[in-house]
């Protein structure tokens, strides 16, 4: 199962989303907002961005949804 871009909006503002970037230094968990904020700072600063995940489902958000995400939330792509 995957989500659609429009579900993904949705859920910005939800808890229960963690990313997993292999570094214990940077926030795992939080709302799916906060996990594509920091994907793409981490992209911004030429890191790995990681892989967004919904924690109870474990469904992942691949590249190009996160790309239209950082669209939508008026963030610039890279």
């Amino acid at each position: 199962m995957t989500y659609s871009l429009e579900d993904l909006k949705r859920k910005l503002a939800d808890g229960g989303w963690r990313t997993n970037t292999g570094s214990s230094a940077v926030p795992e968990q939080g709302t799916l907002g906060q996990m594509v904020e920091g994907a793409h700072g981490r992209r911004k600063s030429g890191q790995a961005v990681g892989v967004i995940e919904e924690i109870e489902t474990e469904i992942k958000i691949d590249m190009l949804q996160l790309e239209e995400l950082w669209w939508h939330m008026g963030l610039p792509t890279i």
